[in-house]
C-alpha cells in the first residue's frame, strides 16, 4: 500500500474517531443539504454542532449558502447527523476530499444517506419550486471519485450502480408525496463540474442524452456511498429551467432563493421516510 492510501485510511480513521468522542447519539442517517437548503436544520431537534474547521482532516465549504456544520440531533424521531453544506470539485477540491465525509459516515455507523441539492430542469412540465427525486444520474465529471487504488476495506473494486438510488426510499417517497400532496416528480440526474451554469446548447445536449435536471454535486457523493454500500435517497429542487424559449440569467442567488421557497415541501418528504424507515 503507497504513502497516499494510508494517509487517507489514517485520516479516516482519525475523523472518525474524533466524532465518535463527542457524539452524543448513535446516528444510521445521514443528511447532506444542498445550495439554499441549510434551513432543514431548523426541523432538527439539534444536540451538537461542529464547525468543519475544527473537525481534524474536513475540508471547509467556502459557498454561500454552504454553513459549514455537521450537526447531530434527532429528526422523525430517529438519530440523524446532516451537513449543513457540501464540498463542490468545483472549488478545488479533489473528489477524495469532496467524498470524505462519505468515507467519515460510513466509519461512525451510518447506513443510509439522503442528499438534496439545486438543479436546472430540461423537461416541459418542470415548474421552478418543484421537487424531483432522483432515480438514476449520468457522470460528466471530469473525474471519478473512485479512480486510483481501491481499498477491499473501504468497498470492491466495481460497485455495481444498477440501484444507486434506493427503489425502497423512492416507493416509500412518492407514497408519502401523495399523502400530502406534494408535486414530485422523477427523473434522472446529470452531475457536472461547474461552476459556471449550463449554455442553451449544453442543456439541450444534457436533455439528448437522458437527462431531467442538472447540477453541479450530489453524483460523486452517491457513487462513493454505494461503493460504501450505504443506501442512497436524493431530491432536486429545481431552480431554474433549462429549456429553449424558457431560459433566463439566472444567478446564485436566484438558485438560493428558489430553494429556499420549496425547502418546506422538500423537509416533509424526508423527515417522513426517516421516521418510516
Amino acid at each position: 500500500m503507497n504513502k497516499k492510501s494510508l494517509i487517507m485510511l489514517g485520516s479516516i480513521k482519525e475523523t472518525a474517531s474524533y466524532l465518535k468522542t463527542i457524539m452524543t447519539t448513535s446516528p444510521e442517517t445521514a443528511i447532506i443539504l444542498g445550495t439554499g437548503l441549510g434551513e432543514l436544520v431548523k426541523d432538527i431537534d439539534i444536540e451538537l454542532v461542529i464547525p468543519y474547521e475544527k473537525i481534524p482532516n474536513f475540508p471547509v465549504s467556502t459557498v454561500e449558502g454552504h454553513s459549514g456544520k455537521l450537526i447531530f440531533g434527532k429528526m422523525g424521531g430517529k438519530d440523524i447527523m446532516a451537513m449543513q453544506g457540501r464540498f463542490h470539485y468545483y472549488e478545488g477540491y479533489s473528489m477524495e476530499q469532496v467524498t470524505f465525509p462519505i468515507r467519515v459516515m460510513k466509519a461512525i455507523g451510518i447506513k443510509t444517506l439522503f442528499l438534496s441539492n439545486a438543479s436546472g430542469g430540461m423537461r416541459d412540465d418542470f415548474e421552478v419550486g418543484d421537487l424531483m427525486m432522483i432515480t438514476d444520474h449520468i457522470n460528466r465529471f471530469p473525474e471519478h471519485p473512485l479512480r486510483g487504488k481501491n481499498h477491499n476495506e473501504l468497498g470492491t473494486r466495481f460497485p455495481d450502480m444498477s440501484d444507486a438510488y434506493s427503489p425502497r426510499l423512492c416507493k416509500m417517497a412518492l407514497e408519502i408525496a401523495a399523502e400530502k400532496g406534494i408535486r414530485l416528480h422523477q427523473g434522472v440526474y446529470v452531475g457536472t463540474s461547474g461552476p459556471t451554469f449550463e449554455t442553451p446548447a449544453e442543456y439541450k445536449f444534457f436533455k439528448i442524452i437522458g437527462g431531467d435536471a442538472v447540477g453541479m454535486s450530489t453524483v460523486p457523493e452517491v457513487i462513493v456511498a454505494r461503493h460504501a454500500q450505504l443506501e442512497c435517497f436524493a431530491i432536486s429542487v429545481i431552480t431554474d429551467i433549462g429549456l429553449e424559449g424558457k431560459i433566463v440569467e439566472v444567478s446564485h442567488e436566484d438558485v438560493q432563493l428558489a430553494a429556499l421557497a420549496a425547502q418546506p415541501k422538500m423537509t416533509a418528504i424526508m423527515r417522513e421516510i426517516i421516521k418510516r424507515s
